[in-house]
């Protein structure tokens, strides 16, 4: 860590613009903040800012390229490649975001919300539900994980096969530039063609290029219909045909397809107290299905209704459930948002976030099994996903008493195979999570050279000083 009597003033200096109520410094107080989920990215940092207002964080950016100091942002630090968190040398200072947390406006006409960075997800859709309107990025860790985290790291989620992932749900940005700078997005406009599109350059580039302070979100009407169901099947061919027909069956409406297999089941029993078994006998795989309706409860429940029968009369189905009340709607869903929680029992886990073409899901598990056991014979596969926009998360964890270090020593190797297969099928290493850290060498060696030189372009053209969380993405 630096230690010398410059830094230290330098760090005084930052102190200084947000106060010391708000600046962290104490290394108890500093911990929960460069500790990531895994545990894979253990930083050190000599201080915390906390501003509240834009022109802070303004002041503390311009002041970071003045003096060539590190800035690390943060949002609820739920991120799962290390992409919020500072290294080991002790010099870069981190920046959390989290008071910034008004919600500027809610415009049910134009359907739309403006939102600062630090909004905690499950208050945006707090909000929203009190203007009759959803927004739907739903994640498993929306109780904590904030707005500016989701646009940084384009977050998708379960509802991105109807709406979108965060960059389609984002209409404007205010951003803060490494120099101080403040560009003013924050427009409502659905169509816009005049010249680029520079907040993309924003939303999923992960803090290297600015710090996102607000955005405008879209707004969408409450269904007047929800209902969710849960198939087991015996492949995930047979579920990709029942993508297919409900797909076709219920258009728009199919607002969430999630492909389970029957491991990560046995873990949500197994480790997460009140789990139920959602059938009288287990199947290989299960399909998590929603159908809403801008129509009706009973448009709702006849579609559905009508896409598992012709899936049990095509023998795609083996049986299925449709949830009676929203108790056992919200019941289903806990089983599928758990099953990363459930996972930590059991020992080491070696996970990739994936996405290949819909059409080629069932090719990828069936060559993948074959890869990770020739990795490491007797590994389990804890395979799940958004299979209706190719998302799927293949986790590998621990053979059953193993021994977990030997076993994450093998965390290249598995990557390696895994990836080897994405890449095989024209898909991506990384779907939803971002690259951070735990990705950026692969990428690094693995994309097309002149799409990786036009972002380093980009990098040195917003952040010349190279200030801008620094070791993430490129």
């Amino acid at each position: 860590m630096p230690d010398d009597a410059a830094f230290a003033a330098v760090l005084d200096r930052f102190v200084k613009i947000v106060g010391e109520n708000h600046a962290l410094r104490a290394e108890a107080d500093i911990a929960p903040y460069v500790t990531e989920r895994r545990g894979l990215f253990p930083g050190l940092s000599p201080l915390v800012l906390r501003p509240g207002r834009v022109e802070e964080v303004s002041r503390i950016l311009k002041l970071a390229t003045e003096t060539g100091t590190p800035i690390v942002p943060q949002g609820g630090n739920t991120g799962l490649v290390g992409g919020g968190m500072p290294d080991r040398s002790g010099g870069q200072v981190m920046l959390s975001l989290s008071r910034l947390n008004r919600i500027r406006e809610i415009d049910p006409l134009s359907n739309t919300i403006t939102a600062e960075a630090g909004v905690i997800l499950q208050t945006l859709h707090d909000a929203a539900e009190r203007a009759e309107r959803i927004f739907p990025l739903s994640l498993a860790s929306q109780g904590s994980c904030e707005i500016g985290g989701n646009l940084s790291t384009n977050a998708g989620g379960t509802a991105v096969l109807a709406y979108g992932n965060a960059r389609e749900l984002c209409l404007g940005v205010e951003v803060v530039l490494p120099t101080g700078e403040v560009f003013d997005d924050l427009r409502k406009l659905k169509k816009d063609n005049t010249g680029y599109d520079l907040k993309n350059l924003f939303v999923g580039a992960e803090g290297t290029l600015g710090v996102i302070t607000a955005a405008v979100l879209k707004l969408f009407p409450k269904p007047r219909g929800r209902e969710v169901a849960i198939a087991g099947l015996r492949s995930p061919q047979a579920a990709l045909e029942l993508f297919g027909r409900a797909s076709e069956r219920a258009g728009a409406g199919l607002t969430a397809f999630e492909l389970i297999g029957r491991r990560p089941v046995e873990f949500v029993l197994k480790h997460l107290p009140g789990s139920i078994d959602p059938m009288a006998e287990p199947w290989p795989w299960y399909v998590l299905m929603e159908i809403s309706s801008g129509r009706s409860a009973d448009d709702a429940r006849s579609t559905i209704e009508e896409i598992l029968e012709e899936g049990i009369e095509k023998e795609l189905v083996g049986d299925a459930v449709v949830a009676e009340s929203l108790a056992q709607q919200a019941a289903f869903w806990r089983l599928r948002e758990d099953i990363s929680d459930s996972q930590k029992p059991e020992g080491g886990s070696i996970k990739h976030d994936i996405s290949i073409p819909v059409a080629s899901v069932p090719v990828f598990i069936e060559r993948a099994a074959p890869a990770v056991e020739r990795v490491c014979a007797g590994a389990r596969i804890v395979c799940f996903g958004h299979m209706g926009d190719g998302n799927l998360h293949y986790n590998v964890s621990q053979p059953a008493g193993g021994d977990t270090a030997s076993f994450m020593a093998l965390y290249r190797a598995m990557n390696a195979a895994v990836h080897g297969i994405v890449r095989d099928l024209g898909g991506s290493i990384s779907a939803e999570h971002g690259i951070g850290q735990l990705k950026r060498d692969e990428l690094a060696a693995t994309a097309p050279p002149v799409g990786l030189e036009l972002m380093r372009r980009v990098k040195a053209a917003f952040d010349p000083a190279g200030i801008m969380n620094p070791g993430k993405v490129i």
